[in-house]
């Protein structure tokens, strides 16, 4: 917990917080009439550049199945109560970057046209993610961060990994008492010898200082203990989480409910996920992962026809008995 807190019933002190730039951007200036970084309001920076990767082996962002398993069991199908939204309100009940089994997923791209959409009025942001592709998170939270009004985020049910840093751009952020805010360092899989691994963790290292840098501008927490707590892959709850500074209110109870439908369909589309994860960690390529389950799913007992193609949802227990015999084979 923070050993900081402000006086009761005084504003925190304006602190500007001096943070490391990401890999390949340039410095940030505030937009002119803007006021300058204060404690709590982090300034949105530039996208990461891209970087090389070496031919020798793969690097990509993940949430990792843990992650999806803990959304699946606390998490999954929790949505708004009101059945309907106003056009000023963004949902993100989805991992984070595009999808290739459903054609969905949240990404920069979506969120800006949004936001154009908006126009120059408060937004509203509404998560429940077991987050994804890190770098996409980082794009996302920028986009928001570049919004001229005022941004809430809603935290219903999880906001995780990529997701997490994407609450860190609202101006206020609401929780649910039983949601939950997850920080960690960039999670990847990597294949190759000791040099290519530890070229791998001088890549993350910046992106994981980066993050760091974001939780501490908003929370007021330490750089240092805000590493701590993503080496740990840290869960809070959403009284901790107000209570360290991550959010600022709870939301009322009545503002979510659970859709069952919507929960199964979570759960599917995750189980495909968590089997693709756990092919590319027993030595596949993400591409070669995705062939072999396309391929299990097109089985005799596997979820016949749409659900063979990309943007498709739906599993069975057939295709994902097979995978798991093909997992079970590939590590004896």
């Amino acid at each position: 917990m923070s050993d900081h807190k402000s006086t009761p019933g005084k504003p925190a002190a304006v602190k500007t917080v001096g943070t490391r730039p990401l890999p390949g951007a340039k410095p940030s200036c505030p937009k002119p009439g803007r006021p300058p970084a204060v404690l709590g309001r982090p300034q949105g920076r530039a996208r990461p550049g891209a970087l090389p990767i070496p031919a020798n082996r793969e690097v990509s962002a993940f949430s990792p199945a843990t992650v999806l398993d803990r959304w699946n069991a606390d998490a999954a199908g929790i949505r708004p109560a009101a059945l309907e939204t106003g056009d000023n309100v963004i949902t993100m009940f989805d991992i984070i970057g595009e999808d290739w089994w459903t054609g969905g997923g949240v990404t920069a791209k979506k969120v800006a046209a949004q936001l154009r959409a908006i126009g120059d009025r408060p937004v509203e942001v509404q998560i429940n993610s077991p987050g994804g592709d890190m770098f996409e998170g980082l794009a996302i939270y920028n986009v928001l961060r570049e919004h001229p009004q005022d941004v809430t985020i809603k935290v219903m049910g999880m906001a995780a990994s990529a997701a997490s840093i994407i609450a860190m751009a609202g101006d206020t952020v609401q929780i649910g008492a039983a949601s939950f805010l997850m920080i960690h360092n960039c999670w990847v899989y990597a294949a190759g010898n000791r040099n290519d691994m530890l070229e791998v963790a001088d890549y993350l290292a910046p992106f994981d200082q980066a993050m760091a840098d974001v939780y501490a501008q908003r929370s007021g927490q330490k750089v240092a203990d805000c590493a701590k707590w993503m080496d740990a892959e840290t869960y809070m709850s959403g009284s901790v989480a107000i209570d360290r500074g991550f959010a600022d209110e709870l939301l009322a109870a009545d503002q979510t409910k659970v859709d069952e439908k919507a929960k199964a369909s979570d759960r599917d589309i995750n189980d495909v996920r968590a089997m693709e994860m756990a092919l590319i960690s027993s030595g596949m390529t993400r591409t070669q992962a995705r062939a072999r389950i396309k391929s299990l799913k097109g089985t005799p007992g596997a979820a016949p026809g749409p659900a063979d193609t990309p943007g498709a949802e739906g599993t069975d227990d057939g295709w994902m008995a097979a995978a798991q015999s093909l997992l079970t084979d590939l590590r004896t």
